[in-house]
């Protein structure tokens, strides 16, 4: 096999798959769990990194997106239904009002996720990096995928009847001290002609620029970085509105919280209103930019669902970077990025077709 240039462990992306069943095996059901389990992930996995990693990927990263929710998650769809107005709605009812969206061709620029890992990958996001409970529940609860949305209530109790924590160490750049003009760090080695550049970020083995906030190592519940609306399409987990362009959303829970406030708060998430709790282990702040550096090794990243390495990453927010299918209305309304935030001009999107 020739990666193409690649890392020697890795198959080259985009690449073609040619998948062989056993009709026979088992109890005769390869076929079955193939187009129902196995099929759908291989359609829509990586698309932004796809588009990414393309020799065009200036023009390709302007071809509008549409998320067309048939999962059991749905946290994208759920949150462009939310911005659009509609009332919180799953199954298919969230696919019939993603659809008329559709129908009506309008478009929304929406924030992309620079992440940066310890062992040199970049990924780009377009939901979230969730590590400790979150993680565990969204990577465990994919045995239960036949459950639907049912799925993650099963595995949040059984992670709640485990609990673990995570040590760690936690820093990040706040919104509002980017919105005061405090000047960008001194950009990564702009060897990366991938992806945009990441202004806030210096490299990972150097200490966090003096204007971050620095969170002691200590043990963690979780963390998450959202930038959206909603976790999944019963999971309203940032109700404080769509943060603007340039920003997202930074959650964490340290250790020392009950199983009891934690369960509420889950319970509370699905109206948006866990932030009433007053939980005092659970702090929040919006930020653009973030590093994670697990301490344990124990643990595992989910960004966007699916299942990375535990390692020390770094994360930057890209104002207004791609274009999805959206209603624009006022909830959605794009606002210019910090004078230190601003982005090189983003050409118009292509045609939706």
């Amino acid at each position: 096999m020739d990666p193409a240039g690649g890392p020697r462990n890795l198959l080259p992306r985009p690449c073609r798959v040619l998948v062989l069943l056993n009709p026979r095996g088992g109890k005769g059901k390869g076929l079955q769990l193939f187009r129902s389990h196995v099929q759908p992930l291989l359609a829509q996995a990586d698309v932004v990194n796809g588009l990414m990693e393309r020799p065009d990927w200036e023009t390709a990263i302007r071809k509008p997106l549409c998320s067309l929710p048939a999962g059991s998650g749905n946290a994208l769809a759920a949150s462009v239904n939310h911005y659009a107005g509609y009332e919180q709605v799953t199954n298919e009812d969230l696919l019939n009002n993603c659809t008329l969206l559709l129908c009506r061709r309008r478009l929304a620029p929406m924030n992309l996720l620079s992440l940066r890992m310890e062992s040199g990958l970049r990924v780009f996001s377009v939901l979230s990096l969730a590590w400790g409970f979150i993680a565990d529940v969204d990577i465990e609860s994919e045995k239960f995928r036949r459950l639907g949305e049912m799925r993650f209530t099963v595995g949040t109790l059984l992670r709640l009847a485990a609990l673990r924590v995570y040590r760690g160490q936690l820093a990040y750049l706040p919104a509002e001290r980017v919105a005061s003009k405090v000047p960008a760090s001194p950009a990564l080695d702009r060897q990366d002609h991938q992806g945009p550049v990441d202004t806030h970020l210096v490299p990972l083995e150097e200490p966090v620029p003096a204007h971050w906030t620095v969170v002691p190592e200590q043990d963690f519940v979780l963390v998450l970085a959202l930038l959206h609306s909603h976790l999944g399409s019963e999971m309203f987990a940032a109700p404080m509105g769509h943060r603007a362009a340039g920003a997202m959303h930074l959650f964490y829970v340290r250790a020392g919280v009950s199983r009891a406030m934690l369960l509420r708060l889950f319970l509370a998430m699905e109206k948006g209103r866990h932030m009433e709790c007053d939980c005092p282990y659970l702090v929040y702040v919006p930020v653009v930019a973030f590093r994670l550096e697990p301490k344990d090794g124990k643990g595992m990243f989910a960004v966007d669902g699916e299942l990375m390495v535990s390692e020390a990453v770094q994360g930057q927010v890209h104002p207004n970077y791609i274009w999805m299918v959206s209603e624009p209305s006022s909830r959605l309304e794009p606002q210019p990025p910090p004078p230190s935030q601003q982005p090189p001009h983003v050409p118009p999107p292509e045609d939706l077709i």
